[in-house]
């Protein structure tokens, strides 16, 4: 017999719910029920950042920070939620954002997400290294919709490989199974990470491509002057992606004005700012902070998303105030999963868009193009 699993709290796993737990009323509540649900050194590779945990805990206190000045008398007849985005039409300006290795936390990983956004939809970046295949995220997804009469968009996240060749090939996969975008992700190609998956959880996209593990020894190249990298992305990389594909091309994990302004210029149709929620540098600014100077930099008409520390409908409307077009949630999508499968999921969802609605009330609000800085105090 194998000894249990055990939580992080030393405790044998539990299974997930089957209904939603009584005390769950935010999306944020889901993490302090998750811990009991997922594997000890999983939840560590979750719930960590990089080093002290700096800037985990610096993109929090910069959401908390900002403060809305309420509004509350309008005419919120016919108001709503929708927002169009890269011409493509949003139930919500809130995305799921890529997350790697969704069976981690539940059997069904990436096959549950992808039910769970259509359930609500709402739009879903699927990882390079999902546990399941694109395509077969993709079919779950077309499989709900057809069941539910209702859609969401699908955009696939990509990390280039070293040979350009099994780049391409992820790319033209995407595109037959109906993604509707490829995000590219800047910020991760390089990181420490000393996670070993478990049995039965892999990068199914990359099946059947290499895959190299980099250690340093004492002595030789710690990393300048090895393989790892020479696989840095360059701009090389984004001009030669912007003339593989017709799709809208993002480009995900911009902090700097000046690399958005050119991000731009060499062909990225939408930014996404991102510190990777605090997991590959530490001491790095907060998304939130840096918004308003890309913003300045890339002009009023580039799409600009935002992730790392997204909670509640309050920091979604925040973001919009100062220039974002959404934002996508990462961390949570996995306590919801592991906490209560598809059904956590697509409540998760619901209580931030019930968040959002909410908070677009009191500010007098009636569409998301109604969210100017007017909303947030100034002092």
């Amino acid at each position: 017999m194998h000894a249990p699993l055990l939580n992080a709290l030393g405790a044998p796993l539990r299974p997930a719910h089957s209904q939603i737990p009584a005390d769950i009323a935010c999306a944020a509540d889901y993490e302090r029920h998750a811990i009991h649900h997922i594997e000890a050194h999983a939840w560590q590779h979750i719930q960590g950042g990089a080093d002290q945990n700096l800037t985990l805990t610096h993109n929090r206190s910069c959401w908390d920070g900002l403060r809305l000045l309420p509004q509350p008398i309008a005419d919120l007849g016919g108001a709503h939620t929708r927002t169009t985005l890269l011409g493509q039409d949003l139930s919500s300006p809130i995305l799921l954002a890529p997350v790697a290795y969704q069976r981690l936390v539940h059997p069904d990983g990436e096959l549950a997400t992808v039910r769970a956004a259509t359930a609500l939809q709402t739009g879903m970046l699927v990882s390079t290294l999902s546990s399941y295949t694109l395509e077969e995220i993709a079919q779950a997804g077309q499989t709900a919709a057809a069941e539910m009469g209702q859609g969401a968009r699908r955009w696939f996240q990509l990390y280039l490989q070293p040979d350009r060749a099994h780049s391409l090939q992820l790319i033209r996969r995407a595109e037959a199974a109906g993604y509707s975008a490829i995000v590219w992700t800047v910020d991760a190609s390089i990181k420490r990470s000393g996670f070993p998956l478990p049995y039965g959880v892999e990068a199914a996209n990359l099946r059947g491509m290499p895959s190299a593990q980099h250690t340093s020894p004492l002595q030789g190249p710690i990393l300048f002057g090895t393989p790892l990298a020479q696989q840095a992305p360059t701009w090389d990389d984004l001009c030669w992606l912007r003339a593989q594909t017709q799709l809208p091309l993002i480009v995900k994990g911009i902090l700097s004005p000046a690399q958005a302004h050119q991000a731009v210029a060499c062909g990225a149709d939408a930014l996404i700012i991102s510190n990777h929620g605090g997991r590959v540098l530490d001491g790095v600014v907060s998304p939130v902070e840096v918004l308003p100077a890309i913003r300045q930099a890339v002009g009023a008409h580039t799409p600009l998303l935002l992730d790392s520390g997204v909670r509640y409908g309050t920091d979604v409307v925040k973001a919009l105030a100062l220039g974002a077009h959404a934002v996508l949630i990462g961390r949570p999508q996995l306590h919801a999963l592991a906490t209560a499968g598809l059904l956590g999921v697509a409540h998760m969802l619901h209580l931030l868009r019930a968040e959002l609605e909410l908070t677009m009330a009191h500010l007098g609000c009636a569409s998301v193009a109604d969210i100017t800085p007017h909303v947030l105090w100034q002092r």
